[in-house]
């Protein structure tokens, strides 16, 4: 793995832990694993659940993200646009995306995937119902994770041709907060409470700084590839 695309790693797996601490995705993974805690005799089960559901919210959005990927550059027109107009539209996309982590622009847009019966199926039906409902909640797109997901991580994916490493790396990457929420949850709601309230703390100061590290890096691209071209 070279430098450039060690870079652009990184840069999926902050994109997921981002995304994963978002409000709306760091409500549902709260809510998810609360529930799963419920059975709080079982610790192991705690954890096996919540498991399945990091694992199921990694597999929606790795294989969106994959799919959308392969799609546009399987397409011999797109995929020819896309390598020579990449750099110039990678700037502006990461001036919109930073721009909305910054609150500087607002998108009341969002997805909901699933009935609210198939929720509740799924949120009963042990480890495999987790994954399930891990899943369902991924593709509820939130503005912050959609922009993340489809302003930053798509164009770093289709920039570097990677239509599978990427997005799997990203996809472990909103897996982590889970995880440590299992790990928490598994001690008891009181404390899965007060990290709710810490990480809800921090996460509009990483948010801000990762908004303004994307408009700077965006103005350069934009600078570079488009005004100066």
């Amino acid at each position: 793995m070279n430098l450039e695309l060690a870079g652009a790693a990184a840069t999926a797996v902050w994109l997921g832990i981002l995304t994963s601490i978002s409000p709306c995705p760091l409500a549902t993974n709260i809510a998810a694993v609360s529930f799963i805690s419920r059975r709080i005799e079982r610790p192991w089960h705690v954890i096996l659940s919540a498991g399945a559901y990091s694992f199921g919210r990694a597999f929606a959005y790795m294989g969106v993200a994959a799919v959308v990927v392969t799609g546009l550059l399987s397409i011999p027109g797109v995929s020819q646009f896309l390598q020579r107009y990449m750099n110039k539209l990678l700037g502006p996309l990461l001036v919109l995306a930073g721009m909305y982590l910054l609150d500087l622009i607002r998108v009341g847009i969002s997805t909901s995937a699933g009935s609210e019966e198939l929720r509740q199926k799924a949120a009963g039906g042990g480890p495999v119902g987790a994954a399930l409902l891990g899943a369902l909640f991924a593709l509820s797109f939130c503005p912050v994770s959609a922009a993340l997901f489809f302003g930053s991580l798509i164009p770093l994916s289709l920039e570097h041709g990677s239509r599978l490493l990427l997005p799997v790396i990203f996809g472990i990457g909103t897996a982590l907060p889970v995880a440590i929420l299992a790990i928490v949850g598994a001690s008891g709601t009181k404390a899965l409470s007060t990290v709710f309230k810490r990480v809800g703390a921090v996460e509009i100061w990483v948010r801000r700084a990762t908004g303004a590290v994307f408009l700077a890096v965006g103005i350069y691209l934009s600078v570079r590839f488009v005004f100066l071209a």
